[in-house]
């Protein structure tokens, strides 16, 4: 197969699947790992696709622009998780070790941590989100606090003054931190009252680990709430470019990238 017949076939994949692992490219086309990377740089050149930490995806606009994000309702944002999102839940659920004190706030991916916690290890919970509290009800081993605060029409999460002065009252091992997107300005959400929320939480831990799958890189809310020099670790997705990741540990952050191939089931597999 000529060169270009072979990145024609790229393209026809990427459309289909919305994304090509180098490695897997390598298998199909019997080609080193280098040949394929080399592809995908010449077409990422041409502006062709868009490479990413192990491959590539289809090329669209850089989300770099603000953006106002607006809250998902609560049986999408505490649905079952894209398996990249996924595996960025379960990585972050392995930081936690035994008794340790951490803050667990109210978005998807958070909430996507809980089928991953180890079920006979102790520790506790600090939560702003009913929907997490009620789920950490039903594991013996966690110890939970729900911050109280004023709940809005709808809302599951407290966000208020109340809530801010509660959240910054405990001390935290970790705190596991996300928003609507990070940036150079940082990690950014919709409204001023999260991001002061978000804030309080990540001065008061000891290590601040953001879970930031690779849609939401680039990306600026309205509010910025955490600066990139307060995250310790980064924890995303093969989906991530490879340029924001170089950016982010050019911001001595720690990126760690998760596999979803290697993600389980939930607490119940063998491994936890």
């Amino acid at each position: 197969m000529l060169a270009e017949e072979r990145r024609q076939r790229i393209l026809e994949i990427l459309a289909k699947d919305g994304r090509v692992i180098a490695q897997e490219l390598a298998q199909q086309f019997q080609l080193s790992i280098d040949s394929i990377r080399r592809d995908l740089s010449i077409m990422k050149d041409q502006g062709l696709l868009r490479k990413t930490y192990g491959g590539a995806v289809p090329v669209y606009d850089t989300p770099s622009r603000k953006v106002r994000d607006k809250p998902q309702p609560k049986n999408i944002r505490y649905g079952d998780g894209a398996p990249h999102q996924n595996a960025i839940s379960q990585l972050a659920a392995s930081y936690i070790q035994p008794n340790d004190t951490v803050f667990i706030g109210g978005a998807g991916i958070q909430f996507g941590m809980l089928k991953y916690l180890k079920a006979e290890m102790p520790f506790t919970v600090v939560t702003n989100s009913l929907t997490i509290a009620e789920t950490l009800r039903l594991m013996p081993q966690v110890e939970a606090y729900l911050v109280g605060g004023k709940l809005r029409p709808g809302g599951d999460t407290m966000i208020d003054t109340i809530a801010q002065e509660m959240i910054g009252r405990f001390n935290y091992d970790i705190g596991f931190i996300t928003g609507g997107g990070i940036s150079q300005k940082g990690i950014t959400v919709a409204t001023p009252e999260n991001a002061a929320l978000i804030r309080a939480a990540a001065e008061a831990s000891n290590r601040r680990i953001c879970l930031a799958p690779h849609e939401k890189l680039g990306v600026r809310s309205f509010a910025t709430s955490v600066p990139l020099q307060l995250i310790d670790i980064l924890i995303t997705d093969q989906g991530a470019p490879e340029h924001l990741i170089q950016d982010f540990e050019n911001h001595n952050i720690n990126v760690i990238i998760a596999d979803e191939n290697l993600a389980s089931g939930g607490a119940d597999d063998e491994s936890h």
